[in-house]
């Protein structure tokens, strides 16, 4: 499950390589994506071997997980944005039609936030559920925007941000009144039902959540804890975010044991 590679850069190129993998075997791939600056690398590995290998992404469906209530898709802090920045318009460059990537609408009138959540469930299990999830993790464990205390059968809906979420997300606002209190996110049954997953965990800062998570059994306390139940779930983590995992844990996980579970 737990998987340690040297560096971002490391995990971003074997991640690309699988994404390529699997839409060589479905050209019509559902994929569900995330945001963050821990996907930056991965995006960015990914376009280049896209592009390097000629491969057709013409035929793939995607999913984000979640949108701030409040922001336009114009708003550079906007989830619509980063990914138009970081992904989409290339993409769209290589014959991707804008109408195959999805994201929850965070600017619609609060009277109908309901039926946009239903919405995307739904449309999600219309298509067959996600083929691959990319996940990210928050410092207290929460997954898309699913904070601690989110059920694990739930789908698509609002959640009031923890004030912890709020002040990690604080530093890409430039005053603390300009952070959403509320996103849309996809649920935790929305994740659960992914064919595969990798969550990405680099840097620092995160190796105290690697090792609360290595730690925790399934616990609606500890969010990404209850990808322990998946059948195929693979933890990228680079050097620096594992450096808070037992040292016999680090040597059994790091490469060359790469496809080893912890």
């Amino acid at each position: 499950m737990f998987c340690i590679y040297p560096t971002p850069s490391a995990i971003a190129q074997d991640l690309s390589h699988a994404l390529l993998a699997l839409i060589q075997r479905k050209p019509q791939a559902i994929l569900g994506l995330a945001t963050g600056s821990t996907m930056e690398p991965v995006y960015a590995a990914w376009l280049t071997a896209i592009k390097a290998q000629g491969v057709d992404i013409t035929g793939i469906t995607t999913f984000n997980l979640d949108e701030y209530i409040g922001l336009t898709a114009q708003h550079p802090q906007s989830y619509h944005y980063y990914m138009r920045q970081h992904l989409f318009s290339a993409l769209e460059q290589m014959g991707l039609p804008p109408q195959q990537c999805h994201l929850p609408d965070g600017s619609i009138p609060q009277l109908e936030l309901a039926q946009e959540c239903a919405h995307y469930s739904a449309h999600i299990q219309k298509l067959g559920g996600l083929d691959f999830q990319l996940l990210g993790i928050g410092s207290n464990g929460h997954i898309g925007f699913n904070e601690p205390g989110t059920p694990w059968d739930s789908r698509t809906h609002v959640v009031a941000l923890t004030e912890r979420t709020r002040q990690d997300n604080g530093r890409f606002f430039d005053q603390p009144e300009e952070i959403p209190s509320h996103a849309i996110t996809m649920g935790m049954a929305d994740i659960l039902e992914a064919k595969t997953i990798a969550l990405v965990i680099t840097g620092a800062h995160k190796a105290e959540v690697v090792a609360q998570l290595y730690a925790s059994p399934p616990d609606i306390a500890m969010p990404a804890s209850v990808l322990k139940t998946h059948s195929d779930i693979r933890v990228y983590v680079d050097e620096a975010a594992a450096s808070a995992l037992p040292e016999a844990v680090r040597r059994r996980c790091r490469l060359p044991n790469l496809h080893q579970a912890a």
